[in-house]
């Protein structure tokens, strides 16, 4: 039987909004009935909203509250704009390269690089994509990733797959996949090939899945400290091997934040770039 509202849900973006971050400080009896907290304007409000859902934890929520949730992020989606890769022109053999927002991208599959907890950035407002990766999915994300952990009893080794809904991104799906961390300058055999597992696993699941095209943000830069033209390298060169190797491989997006790196990536694809080894020596 379909659920029947207990009384009229929001309508507006403002009106959701409210409601939504009254709820959160409900859940959270520091903050209960303390309307003065709220900011008046627009932008102060999105900011404690998405802020409160960083920071909950994986519990499940009210049919009502999802409805609400999920109409929000709907309207603030399609505020922010979609990109479908069929818009998208391919590098070279159903590779491409984009700048921008990955959670706004209409793919089959969308990579998060996730933390072995699997349970997204607790950080409120921060601005790696496992944040903005949950934050526009939904509160669903957290609870589902923490029943995937629960289910096999241990945290997410490195170099594996996952994979997930989408829920409210644009993207039908998410692949999660933990990267290494380099321990020095340079990364070792074992943390080359535990980065090129990650690319292999997830072309694995979208592949398993039978999905056309999957986005892949970086992967173990910035807290995994990989080298910027080392991990392009690694990338590039295991995913062209893979879709040589697999006829019925999605298509692949790599995303970028800077022109510098849009660049490195065009050229990787396209052949342009020689010296070291597109990808280094595997073996573990």
């Amino acid at each position: 039987m379909a659920h029947k509202p207990s009384r009229e849900l929001p309508q507006t973006q403002e009106e959701r909004r409210l409601y939504l971050i009254r709820h959160f400080m409900a859940e959270n009896n520091q903050f209960s009935g303390d309307d003065d907290r709220i900011p008046s304007d627009e932008v102060g409000q999105r900011r404690v909203l998405r802020g409160f859902m960083n920071v909950r934890p994986p519990r499940p929520a009210s049919a009502d509250v999802l409805a609400v949730q999920d109409a929000y992020l709907q309207e603030l989606q399609y505020e922010r704009g979609v990109t479908a890769i069929e818009a998208l022109l391919p590098v070279r053999d159903g590779m491409y390269v984009w700048m921008g927002d990955p959670t706004t991208l209409a793919v089959d599959a969308l990579v998060n690089a996730a933390d072995p907890t699997l349970l997204g950035c607790f950080t409120p407002l921060h601005d790696c994509v496992d944040n903005l990766v949950h934050t526009y999915a939904g509160i669903q994300l957290r609870l589902e990733c923490a029943s995937i952990v629960n289910r096999q009893g241990h945290q997410e080794p490195v170099g594996h797959a996952q994979v997930t809904a989408g829920y409210n991104l644009p993207a039908r799906h998410v692949i999660h996949t933990v990267g290494p961390v380099l321990r020095s300058e340079s990364p070792t055999p074992l943390e080359t090939a535990d980065l090129t597992s990650c690319y292999r696993a997830c072309m694995d699941a979208a592949t398993g899945l039978g999905l056309r095209s999957i986005a892949f943000p970086p992967i173990a830069r910035g807290t995994g400290g990989f080298p910027a033209e080392v991990a392009a390298r690694i990338a590039v060169g295991t995913v062209r091997r893979y879709r040589a190797e697999h006829e019925d491989a999605p298509e692949a997006l790599f995303v970028v934040f800077s022109e510098a790196d849009h660049a490195l990536f065009r050229d990787l694809i396209a052949n342009r770039r020689e010296g070291q080894p597109e990808v280094a020596p595997t073996g573990r």
